[in-house]
């Protein structure tokens, strides 16, 4: 029997490759399994993927004929596994030496649905550790508790789906696929549907997953038009949200959050290709005229001037070069 999962996707990725797989080779074990998930990169990462199916124990090799992005290459990696617990690596990202082990022992000591973790960012020599935004360390919570208040930073706002391990059961509900084709924020609607409908987690202080920042090739780094899944992405999570039993009591923070999210590209459009940036502006006032216009203005009020200030004067001019156009 399979007993954990970890699912990594990797794409052009090569430089990094080879510090990933060393990681993974120093946390195998007889019932781990590691699904290894190209999509479809052109660079050297499907001759160094194709080395470790054959060199590490666990490894199974899985490839897409096409690009889907990063949320269908875990579904992909997802849907093969055969694993009780399941948890996420990314294909540039790297995990020290028995961590998984650690990270198993913690969710089954603790008997819940799902366990998150801190981990530790780092950029060439920098390195910075990233708590949980929970506080109650190694306790059993009800996922949906902590997703509140609006006005602070919770736990779906820590929306690393590889921070973290999570039992088979949640994927048999459909909790834990993400929606395909969502090119960036794809985990933000995954993290909000984990907080609503499972029933228990914890948050753990267990460090060992060490994140990339500044790989040239993420999403993160391009300012191209798939930077602007995020609308998509936010519009699922309102949606999602709004149709919740308790949908009015949470829907203020996924709008909140939506907006400082708009906010935050907004104020670095610099990085964006011209014709993205338009797009950008007149895709987030169309997106402020979707949301309810009275949580709108609940949202606008409670954040800060200048960012209320800017997506304010967004919505007025947009709205003025609508009627204008009409």
């Amino acid at each position: 029997m399979v007993k954990l999962s970890v699912v990594v996707p990797f794409y052009n990725v090569q430089t990094y490759v080879p510090e990933t797989l060393r990681s993974l080779a120093a946390n195998t074990r007889k019932d781990f399994e590691f699904l290894l998930v190209d999509d479809c990169s052109t660079d050297g990462t499907p001759e160094l993927l194709r080395r470790a199916e054959r060199e590490l124990p666990g490894a199974v090799l899985l490839r897409h004929e096409k690009n889907g992005g990063l949320a269908t290459a875990r579904n992909t990696g997802l849907d093969a596994s055969r694993g009780e617990y399941i948890t996420y690596l990314d294909g540039d990202d790297w995990v020290k030496p028995g961590y998984y082990e650690s990270l198993l022992a913690t969710v089954e000591g603790l008997g819940c649905d799902f366990v998150r973790t801190d981990h530790v960012q780092f950029t060439g020599r920098a390195r910075t550790v990233h708590r949980v935004p929970v506080g109650p360390r190694g306790e059993v919570l009800k996922p949906r508790e902590t997703i509140l208040p609006a006005d602070r930073t919770t736990s779906v706002d820590y929306a690393y789906a590889w921070a973290g391990i999570y039992h088979r059961r949640l994927a048999d509900r459909g909790l834990l696929h993400f929606t395909d084709g969502l090119r960036t924020a794809e985990d933000r609607p995954w993290i909000w549907r984990l907080h609503r409908e499972a029933e228990s987690f914890a948050a753990v202080g267990l460090l060992g997953i060490f994140y990339r920042r500044g790989v040239a090739s993420s999403l993160t780094q391009i300012g191209d038009v798939r930077q602007l899944d995020f609308i998509r992405a936010f519009d699922q999570v309102v949606e999602e949200t709004a149709a919740d039993p308790e949908g009015e009591r949470f829907l203020l923070k996924a709008v909140r959050t939506y907006l400082a999210i708009i906010s935050h590209h907004l104020a670095a459009k610099e990085r964006f290709e011209p014709a993205v940036a338009r797009k950008l502006r007149t895709m987030s006032a169309a997106a402020m005229k979707r949301l309810p216009q009275d949580v709108l203005r609940e949202a606008l009020n409670s954040m800060d001037l200048d960012r209320s200030t800017q997506l304010r004067r967004l919505r007025r001019r947009q709205g003025a070069s609508g009627k204008a156009a009409a």
